[in-house]
């Protein structure tokens, strides 16, 4: 396939093939002889300059040893089925992020919810098998940042039951303790700048991505004074929220309450 230039789905593609045939230890003029493809082939494919086929996914996880990361990769990635078409991009780009932010004022921040809590919120199979797939970003080799602000009402807002809750509010409790983490819990009140929850995902080299969900749909936006006014709302907002400290305090509270 002729090469082109990339897209933020075909760099993200890249990236995981990249990750995977390193993790298998292999070079690419070696992965590309148990295919067999060119070397430059499998270049163009790690860069993004071109889109592959689900074919040659399914003879890139044989090559690599027989999973399917690679089949699922473009079924997430380039036929970009999972996700409806307002928020597609945005787990392109968190898959891809350095820094993730978020707030979140309804439910448990997405990469953070226990598959119990999921089931509970989400109906459909597709969209359970999406979120799930998310949050195979926070087990990358290098996983991102996370800087994350829930509003205490989204931990007594009961989903599915009491055990569903305290499971959650135990998992809030263990991922606060991760060094790439930083979890805060706001007092409800109202927050200049902030009229509902938001997600930011920031990529090595700058670039960001807004998504700002809504009741039905959502806006995903890289305009930058859309993105300036919600990074210094958000700063406004951690100066407010709960220290970490006392926010796992908050959390091992929550954790009693659902007990």
């Amino acid at each position: 396939m002729p090469s082109r230039k990339p897209t933020r789905q075909t760099i993200a593609f890249g990236i995981a093939l990249t990750g995977l045939r390193e993790d298998a230890g292999l070079s690419r003029l070696e992965l590309a002889n148990r295919i067999p493809v060119t070397r430059s082939y499998i270049g163009q494919v790690e860069t993004g300059t071109t889109r592959c086929t689900r074919e040659f996914a399914t003879e890139l996880d044989k090559a690599l040893g027989g999973g399917t990361e690679m089949a699922d990769a473009w079924d997430d990635l380039l036929k970009s089925s999972r996700y409806p078409p307002w928020f597609a991009d945005y787990p392109l780009a968190e898959d891809t992020a350095s820094l993730l932010r978020a707030f979140e004022t309804m439910f448990v921040y997405g990469l953070f919810q226990t598959e119990a809590y999921i089931r509970a919120l989400l109906l459909d199979d597709t969209a359970i098998e999406g979120r799930l797939r998310r949050q195979e970003v926070l087990r990358h080799k290098n996983p991102p940042m996370l800087s994350i602000v829930l509003l205490e009402n989204v931990l007594w807002t009961c989903m599915g039951s009491t055990e569903v809750m305290r499971e959650q509010c135990e998992h809030l409790l263990t991922v606060s303790e991760w060094s790439n983490v930083t979890l805060q819990i706001a007092p409800t009140g109202y927050y200049r700048g902030l009229e509902g929850p938001f997600n930011l995902a920031t990529q090595p080299n700058g670039e960001e991505l807004l998504h700002m969900p809504a009741a039905r749909g959502g806006i995903t936006s890289n305009d930058r004074e859309d993105i300036l006014h919600i990074v210094g709302a958000f700063s406004a907002l951690q100066a407010r929220a709960l220290s970490v400290d006392d926010s796992r305090e908050f959390l091992r509270k929550a954790v009693v309450r659902w007990t």
